[in-house]
């Protein structure tokens, strides 16, 4: 219902626009977005012979993925790591905790400094922009692990390996999962913040480059669509977790 009335009030705002100023781009009318879509998702780009909506979306998944992938990586190991270990804990806590408060937007110049202006510097801001955070996260849920279970593990002669891998991960990765669902809005932001930013393609560089010619017939279309992906990512997320970890209380349906 809510989206129902969002709809029916953009369309009425639209209509009386467009009734005073047949030309007006701020709220196009639905055929402009028909055409838009039609435009960029169906019809091959002249210069490239490519469909631009299907090529801005594959590089941005690509990137989305490839971060999220090393994110959760680092995140898993060193929050396990921090959580279970003292040493560890007492020696990189700290550090993850100062590297949290870093706004990872303010670092992007450095990045395209450093890395250039490909692929590497938008893969490292979504690393660097959600690593600390998994870790933090992944750490503290290692670390209310009941103590009982630990001492009862060391008392049968387990390993630290065999600790992590039988009583720490099984109940570590539906954190793991959650936190990586947690961490898809941030993610998405730093994607289009780089892509705006400098790329010649993906979804954030089509909405900054057609900004400047007050194409909302496009924008908008690309900001549902993002939004869209998204949810798909987030329920499929949500699905792999009720499935493989039912016995997990208070992560089912959110």
């Amino acid at each position: 219902m809510p989206f129902i009335l969002l709809a029916a009030a953009y369309l009425m705002a639209s209509d009386a626009r467009l009734a005073v100023n047949p030309n007006d781009k701020l709220l196009p009318s639905v055929q402009s977005f028909v055409d838009a879509i039609n435009r960029l998702a169906f019809q091959p780009d002249p210069r490239k012979g490519t469909y631009i909506l299907w090529d801005d979306t594959l590089a941005s998944l690509l990137r989305l993925g490839i971060g999220l992938s090393v994110a959760t990586g680092f995140g898993l190991v060193a929050g396990v790591a921090i959580g279970l270990l003292p040493l560890a804990r007492s020696a990189f806590a700290p550090v993850v905790a100062v590297l949290s408060m870093v706004p990872p937007l303010a670092i992007l110049p450095i990045l395209f400094i450093v890395f250039g202006l490909g692929e590497v510097a938008k893969v490292m801001l979504i690393v660097i922009g959600v690593t600390p955070f998994m870790v933090r996260d992944l750490s503290m849920s290692v670390a209310t692990l009941p103590r009982e279970q630990l001492v009862k593990a060391q008392t049968l002669g387990a390993s630290t390996w065999q600790i992590v891998t039988r009583v720490v991960l099984p109940q570590t990765l539906p954190r793991l999962v959650s936190a990586l669902r947690l961490s898809l809005g941030p993610a998405w932001l730093f994607l289009i913040s780089s892509e705006a930013i400098a790329a010649t393609e993906g979804l954030g560089y089509r909405i900054f480059l057609v900004r400047r010619y007050l194409a909302m017939d496009v924008i908008l279309p690309y900001v549902a669509w993002i939004t869209l992906l998204a949810f798909m990512i987030d329920w499929a997320l949500r699905h792999l977790s009720d499935r493989a970890f039912d016995w997990q209380p208070g992560e089912r349906g959110l």
